[in-house]
């Protein structure tokens, strides 16, 4: 998993701000504290050879998808799709993701997977709420949420 997270993660150098890149993207420590702290990994893979890898964290009212990466090999063939239907259908809550905010490539994956970037205003509480992130990465990062979560903003928007 490691291989395919630090791989995949190359995209980001040079994009997201210097002072969060860091080599390698992920230590085996943040993957173990990663798991640890509830983040169930699922993986896809092709004959024994492993294509991509995406966590789900239950965070109460709410999951999270964590740590979305696929081989560079294996990009835009369904693989990342695969693996977003696959946790989001683990859980009945809303479902929210969490990326940076210059990975456009990112977020027009999500966006084209039924996803919508929430407001600003929410962003932020959002990061701070259920993620365990510096304030720099706050700064830097976007949320995007499923329909079940803009459904419900829409019903009680003083929630988010």
């Amino acid at each position: 998993m490691l291989a395919i997270v630090n791989e995949a993660a190359q995209a980001y150098r040079g994009v997201i701000p210097a002072d969060r890149w860091r080599d390698p993207y992920m230590p085996p420590d943040e993957l173990n504290g990663e798991i640890a702290d509830g983040v169930v990994f699922w993986v896809a893979e092709d004959d024994g050879r492993l294509l991509g890898v995406m966590g789900i964290q239950d965070k109460g009212e709410v999951a999270l998808v964590r740590h979305a990466y696929v081989a560079p090999t294996a990009q835009r063939q369904g693989v990342g799709t695969g693996l977003l239907r696959h946790v989001e259908g683990l859980t009945g809550k809303p479902v929210l993701i969490g990326t940076w905010a210059a990975a456009s490539w990112a977020i027009e994956f999500y966006r084209r997977n039924g996803f919508t970037v929430v407001p600003d205003r929410d962003k932020d509480f959002l990061l701070r709420r259920f993620w365990s992130i510096p304030a720099r990465q706050v700064e830097t990062s976007v949320v995007l949420a499923d329909g079940r979560w803009m459904n419900a903003q829409r019903r009680n928007p003083a929630d988010g």
